[in-house]
């Protein structure tokens, strides 16, 4: 290839980055992970149900196990309500992403319970879903971060405008965890923030960012200091 067409080549390829969606919007939806079906950018959104509640209608109960063993649990989740059919041995983690889609909940640890990656809200607290039996959770409300993103976009914000997040892959656990914590403290301090996310591990370093994220997110001013060591 000429350096002639080497250079109309990286024109192309940076005019197709100027399409309908902005880094920043990209920036803002990849931080919810929204499960299949949605489009970069769009945080807004509540995740939903294959299918919404008739409540005059019997309940969905979805992928049905075969073991005699298996029960029929209720909860919401991000404002829709389920009825699903668990195993006994079924982590919380893996129902919400393999039955519901709900693709935010990671796993970096592989199940030990070590990084905070797979955080959901279950009644107003932060709790590993990893370490969680779903059968356990019958009647429970759950938020995940695909719910977080719709009902506290300034926190969003506040991680973008400060570039809390690198790769992303654990920035879902730490919104989830701050959530939970401004829910708790609305207008929380430094120590209040280090405290919250001190189980969250993130493997980019950019523990520093947080605090400022989460501080400029309750005050709504733009923190230049501070950080987490």
């Amino acid at each position: 290839m000429s350096g002639k067409e080497k250079k109309k080549s990286g024109k192309e390829s940076s005019d197709r980055g100027r399409g309908s969606i902005s880094r920043r919007e990209f920036t803002i939806g990849s931080i919810a992970a929204i499960g299949a079906g949605s489009t970069a950018g769009s945080i807004r959104g509540t995740a939903a149900p294959s299918q919404p509640v008739d409540e005059s209608a019997p309940r969905e109960v979805i992928a049905p196990p075969v073991s005699e063993a298996a029960r029929t649990i209720k909860l919401t989740v991000n404002e829709w309500e389920y009825a699903l059919r668990v195993e006994p041995e079924w982590v919380l983690r893996d129902v919400l992403r393999d039955q519901l889609g709900l693709l935010s909940i990671k796993d970096m640890c592989n199940g030990h319970g070590a990084c905070g990656s797979c955080t959901v809200i279950i009644d107003g607290r932060p709790v590993l879903s990893c370490m969680t039996l779903a059968i356990e959770c019958d009647g429970v409300t759950i938020e995940t971060a695909e719910h977080v993103a719709a009902v506290k976009p300034e926190l969003i914000e506040g991680y973008v405008l400060n570039h809390a997040m690198q790769c992303g892959y654990c920035t879902p656990g730490f919104v989830v965890t701050a959530k939970a914590l401004i829910d708790r403290i609305p207008k929380p301090t430094e120590k209040d923030i280090r405290n919250a996310l001190g189980g969250n591990i993130c493997r980019c370093g950019t523990y520093p960012q947080h605090i400022l994220a989460v501080r400029e997110a309750t005050t709504g001013e733009i923190q230049v200091e501070g950080g987490m060591d």
